[in-house]
């Protein structure tokens, strides 16, 4: 097991799910942990499971659709720890909803979350890992990015654009010390599947444990892989829509209408 003794890390989104599970994974390993969600009695109770084996650990009430807010978390967080290490933009929102249904308001908030604010903290707290010439940014995509479903029109626009950011990142920061870490997963066991307001999936995939996706994380970490699939087999789907979009966007028409027939 890697060993991340004493490193700073920064979780967002840490209440519940991947974000949850990879602060938690990350105590246990060593590092002193800063996590921030919205719901303070979530937060708590991951707190608690980090303290238990990083007692230095702390966390932050923080809306991040609240610029000066994410700000803030900056500041908060850097005079803390003294610094980062490993930043982790996981808090997003998922937005299931018909094209006919979406309203530009909606668009607008899901680019804030998901995009525009692990944008703002990862440039806010770049410079620290530039002054050491070391670290690590972990950000959470989605298959969404590259297997565009239905009915997600606006969180796949979100996670494609935190994508592509990204990979022009780890280019720009290619000599530097500095490396990135693109997480993709796909159906995971979180309550991102279940929150109201958000249409049922159209898939029928099985979800897999919020564990599996964070072993893969690690894993991916240990090889320093630029980007890692949860599950692994979503990697071999993506590869195939990349060769015939057209014939890949129409199969999944297909299997849609097929599924409304049942």
């Amino acid at each position: 097991m890697e060993n991340f003794e004493g490193k700073r890390v920064l979780v967002t989104g840490a209440s519940s799910g991947i974000g949850a599970g990879l602060a938690v994974e990350f105590a246990r390993r060593g590092a002193v942990v800063g996590i921030c969600a919205r719901r303070q009695d979530r937060l708590e109770d991951v707190l608690h499971q980090c303290q238990a084996f990083s007692p230095e650990s702390q966390m932050w009430v923080v809306d991040l659709a609240d610029e000066t807010a994410v700000d803030k978390l900056a500041v908060d967080f850097s005079n803390t720890f003294g610094g980062i290490d490993i930043l982790v933009n996981n808090a997003g929102i998922p937005k299931r909803r018909h094209l006919t249904r979406l309203d530009n308001k909606t668009v607008d908030n899901v680019m804030r979350i998901n995009y525009s604010s692990p944008v703002q903290l990862t440039l806010l707290l770049l410079p620290h890992m530039l002054a050491q010439n070391s670290g690590t940014i972990i950000n959470v995509s989605s298959v969404a990015a590259t297997l565009s479903p239905p009915g997600e029109a606006a969180y796949s626009a979100s996670k494609a654009a935190m994508t592509v950011f990204s990979e022009s990142m780890a280019l720009d920061l290619w000599d530097t010390g500095i490396n990135v870490l693109i997480l993709y997963p796909g159906v995971v066991d979180t309550e991102l599947f279940t929150l109201p307001d958000n249409d049922p999936m159209v898939a029928d995939v099985e979800a897999i444990p919020v564990a599996d996706a964070v072993a893969i994380v690690f894993d991916g970490l240990a090889q320093g892989a630029l980007q890692v699939y949860a599950p692994t087999w979503f990697a071999d789907i993506a590869v195939s829509k990349a060769k015939d979009p057209q014939a890949f966007i129409a199969g999944s028409a297909e299997y849609i209408t097929g599924r409304q027939g049942d």
